[in-house]
């Protein structure tokens, strides 16, 4: 027998009529299967030896029944009727030894078999049938042994898991674990917020979730629904349902769901309804968070899953083009609850987007725009919006890509935005967020500022003539940054600083002798000018 979830975890399927044939007291009699092929996967609950016209009358359903063909009836009539009492009551197959009163099946008992679709399988040697049952119902025995063994595991598990305070991804990810199905947890909208994936890709799991989860329908109870059989649960807690979670079929196998994954599916729906309670945060902004987390760090297994996943999160991923914000405020305030009205502001502008918390005091959101619709009115309609919410929060857009997975790009040009961006640092004039257009020399050397590279360059450059001043109580630095901003004008420099032309002059020949630089050079000019921008920043902080 194989087993379709992964060894050791999930339940073992039921034991099918083809499993019984292939076992080797039966194989003995070499089984022939005369009709109702397509139908050995049926589960054998038990076996049944007979001899009685009327076998069905001691049946519950499931049984494999063996017979020696002593019992058949004489007539057609009393043929079908046999065959038909057997269908009735949901015998698994009926298995004919060609030994003793016939050498070939009867045609009306192939016919009966054939019209009711019940498995005919004759054996052409002697079989012990005693035997046959001792082995059968030890392999049943056994299986139900192990069933109850691994459903005390499942409780177990999810009880664990409650105990411990785990989050709505840690239960659908154990659910999937244990059971060797893809498991999705969905809202009330049909958006499928965690998905963990077994035996399919993101994508296979995800295509088309909206529909496709409409179709299926839904239940009070855990059960199997729509065309592709899924098995649902309800999430809800004293009568107010949050969503529900969802058990796909397996891809290959094709099996369907046995108790085992019933209950399962069950505690795992207990265990979320506990982990909502617990957890206050909305799943769909800790969905949103994830997915931008993914597409920020690029940590999606492919372009086609990115797309699925944020698609059954209700973006729309065939969007023309796409543009990533991030809105970073001070420690005081928590970026948790600018997430709920920006989004709001957002559904409000009739935007598709993602808003998440990216890291402390920092939200992302991921804008998904159509065709030729501009996006700096949204960013600018999201930045007074936040600063309404923190006047210090700062507000980076990076530039716009034309296709989702590509939004990480974006991404990198709003961190570096913010990274160049000091606390205070005005706003443009036309408006109240900052681009990567507004990032100049001062910004990009606030942004290195840590780099020992550029910590290193200032101290070279300017260590000395530092040192000097503070020596001989001097304002040379002064001097040099007049004469710099002034572009190399001596007369201008000399306005500016309050001195005299000759003061002027003096000053700037002891500053060329301690530096031992020209100043009429423009290359070394704008070597300075960096270093002593520079220093500004690192001094600034």
């Amino acid at each position: 027998m194989n087993d379709h979830h992964p060894a050791g975890q999930g339940p073992t399927r039921p034991l099918t009529v083809a499993d019984v044939l292939a076992l080797p007291v039966l194989a003995a009699g070499e089984p022939t299967v005369v009709t109702g092929a397509p139908h050995l996967d049926r589960p054998v609950r038990w076996v049944h030896i007979t001899e009685l016209t009327d076998p069905a009358s001691f049946l519950k359903g499931g049984e494999l029944v063996l017979t020696t063909g002593m019992p058949l009836p004489q007539d057609a009539a009393g043929v079908r009727r046999y065959v038909d009492e057997l269908a009735e009551v949901g015998a698994a197959a009926l298995v004919i030894e060609l030994v003793r009163r016939y050498h070939r099946p009867p045609d009306t008992l192939v016919e009966a078999c054939r019209r009711r679709g019940l498995p005919l399988v004759t054996l052409v040697k002697d079989v012990n049938f005693l035997e046959v049952t001792q082995v059968v119902h030890s392999l049943l025995l056994g299986n139900q042994t192990e069933a109850i063994r691994r459903t005390q595991r499942i409780h177990e598990a999810f009880t664990a898991l409650t105990l411990r305070g785990a989050g709505p991804e840690d239960v659908v990810r154990a659910a999937a674990d244990m059971s060797g199905h893809t498991v999705v947890l969905e809202n009330l909208v049909h958006q499928a917020l965690i998905c963990e994936p077994s035996g399919l890709t993101m994508e296979e799991a995800l295509a088309d979730w909206e529909r496709r989860s409409r179709a299926t329908g839904s239940g009070d109870t855990t059960a199997t629904h729509g065309p592709e059989g899924w098995l649902t649960a309800p999430v809800e807690y004293q009568g107010e349902r949050w969503g529900r979670v969802v058990m796909l079929p397996a891809r290959i196998s094709g099996a369907g769901f046995g108790p085992e994954d019933i209950t399962l599916l069950e505690r795992a729906a207990m265990a979320l309804t506990v982990a909502r309670l617990i957890h206050p945060t909305p799943w769909e902004r800790t969905a949103h968070r994830n997915a931008l987390l993914d597409l920020a760090e690029q940590r999606h297994r492919s372009a086609e899953d990115a797309r699925a996943r944020c698609a059954a999160l209700g973006l729309a991923t065939d969007r023309g083009h796409f543009v990533a914000v991030l809105v970073d405020l001070p420690a005081k305030h928590g970026a948790i609850e600018a997430e709920a009205p920006l989004a709001q502001e957002l559904s409000t502008a009739g935007v598709a987007a993602l808003v998440g918390e990216l890291a402390a005091g920092r939200l992302g959101i991921l804008l998904a725009l159509r065709t030729g619709q501009p996006w700096r009115p949204f960013a600018e309609r999201l930045a007074r919006t936040v600063r309404r919410l923190d006047p210090e929060a700062v507000v980076s857009a990076g530039g716009e890509v034309g296709d989702l997975t590509d939004s990480a790009r974006s991404f990198r040009e709003a961190a570096r935005v913010a990274e160049a961006t000091p606390p205070g640092q005005p706003l443009p004039q036309d408006r109240s967020f900052h681009e990567l257009s507004d990032i100049g020399l001062r910004r990009v050397l606030y942004a290195l500022r840590e780099d020992p590279r550029v910590q290193e360059y200032t101290e070279r450059q300017l260590r000395r003539l530092i040192d000097h001043d503070t020596q001989h109580g001097t304002d040379l630095l002064t001097t040099l940054r007049h004469y710099l901003e002034a572009a190399g004008n001596k007369t201008t420099a000399a306005r500016r600083g309050g001195l005299s032309r000759e003061t002027m002059y003096q000053r700037l020949r002891t500053i060329e002798r301690l530096l031992d630089r020209d100043l009429e050079s423009g290359d070394q000019r704008t070597e300075l000018h960096v270093a002593l921008t520079a220093l500004d920043v690192l001094r600034a902080g």
